[in-house]
């Protein structure tokens, strides 16, 4: 059956959000969400944000979403929040074995190219966690580690934990599960493609002025129009799927939070779109307080400052050198479609493992899907970051 997208304002779905947040809303009770509430005028730029309140979550309690309406926003933020309850009850087929002895029965992730962490150290005869999923691929069976999968943070780490990131990087939701891994493999290679851009060069900044989308314009005219300071810049990495870095900040001396924004889409437009209210929510999150693990510190003068002194320099220092209208971009009208050109272009970039884990519950009806890709660079923002062959590689090169 084809996933025809019938949904294309300011992100693709197969349905419009209303009728996504009503195929989700009897269950909301269920996964502990007692709150959706509209953060939207709590700034002056009005790009619509909303935060979602699941007390009892295993993992952060407050989740945000984004969008062009406030309807988007709440079923961004919604799904958000579900995809995560998901991942914290995992209910797939889970062993304990070594990789040594795993790898002799069935097939396993390329674990050598997943990434590390500060103190992780890969033992192939240590005996871990690891949990079924699929090699899309080779359209087979493939386990992955645990604990790239799983969310629940409230119990001690298991035998083994501590090897891998335990993050949500590649965790998405959706109206069937080729939306949702398209979402998921999206996600995975923006965070890929900011950890490069971070580690290699910066000057990449494209000219506001040549952004042609509607959607896109009437966004950037929003944070424009409340008398911010503005830079985009093209992270595309060689895999070749558009994306985007979007930060702003106040104008001139004056003291404010700032916002960051990333996005990756096969749709240029959809990319640097969800960078934009991205970089919209990130500020509106600061202004609130809202997320639970956002640190007291962050929150001194000193650091409000400093984290805008930072964006203004990068805004300052980087001329717009780039046209927007130069990125790839791949419009189709299917999710099959989509996912076959995303695999094509990891292929191309030497990526050719795709695994990903089916968390949906039948009972539930939303589709959750984990992605794993061996060989992406993890996000390098993660406390425990380690730098991984790419993002070492262009290092070198900028040294």
């Amino acid at each position: 059956m084809s996933s025809r997208k019938e949904y294309l304002l300011d992100t693709h779905r197969l349905c419009d959000p209303a009728e996504t947040l009503e195929r989700v809303r009897p269950h909301l009770s269920r996964m502990g969400i007692t709150r959706i509430a509209n953060l939207t005028g709590l700034d002056r730029i009005g790009l619509p944000t909303v935060m979602v309140t699941r007390p009892n979550s295993r993992s952060v309690a407050v989740s945000l979403g984004k969008g062009l309406s406030l309807e988007a926003a709440r079923v961004s933020g919604v799904m958000e929040a579900v995809e995560t309850w998901h991942a914290e009850r995992i209910v797939r087929p889970i062993r304990r074995d070594s990789f040594a002895g795993l790898q002799a029965e069935v097939a396993v992730a390329d674990v050598m190219r997943l990434p590390e962490v500060t103190g992780g150290r890969f033992d192939p005869h240590h005996r871990i966690l690891w949990v079924e999923g699929r090699d899309l691929g080779q359209d087979a069976a493939c386990w992955v580690p645990l604990e790239m999968v799983d969310t629940d943070y409230t119990e001690p780490p298991d035998g083994g934990h501590g090897t891998f990131p335990r993050t949500t990087n590649g965790l998405a939701s959706g109206n069937d599960a080729t939306e949702a891994t398209c979402h998921a493999i999206c996600e995975l290679i923006e965070r890929d493609a900011t950890t490069l851009w971070h580690h290699g060069s910066g000057d990449t900044r494209i000219d506001p002025a040549s952004v042609d989308d509607p959607r896109c314009r009437d966004a950037l005219n929003r944070v424009i129009g409340a008398g911010l300071d503005i830079g985009l810049w093209e992270t595309t990495s060689d895999i070749g799927v558009p994306a985007f870095r979007c930060m702003i900040c106040e104008a001139g001396d004056i003291q404010g939070h700032i916002g960051i924004g990333d996005g990756c889409h096969p749709d240029r437009a959809i990319a640097l779109l969800r960078a934009v209210t991205e970089a919209a929510q990130t500020r509106l999150t600061y202004i609130s307080g809202a997320r639970d693990d956002l640190d007291p510190a962050e929150f001194t003068t000193q650091a409000v400052a400093a984290r805008g002194r930072y964006v203004r320099h990068l805004i300052a220092g980087a001329r717009p050198a780039r046209r927007f209208t130069d990125a790839p971009n791949a419009t189709t009208e299917t999710f099959e479609d989509d996912l076959a050109w995303v695999l094509q272009r990891l292929s191309s970039a030497g990526m050719d493992q795709v695994v990903t884990v089916d968390l949906s519950r039948p009972d539930i009806g939303i589709s959750v899907i984990r992605a794993v890709i061996p060989g992406l660079e993890a996000p390098h923002d993660d406390p425990d970051f380690v730098a991984g062959p790419r993002a070492r590689a262009l290092q070198a090169g900028a040294a």
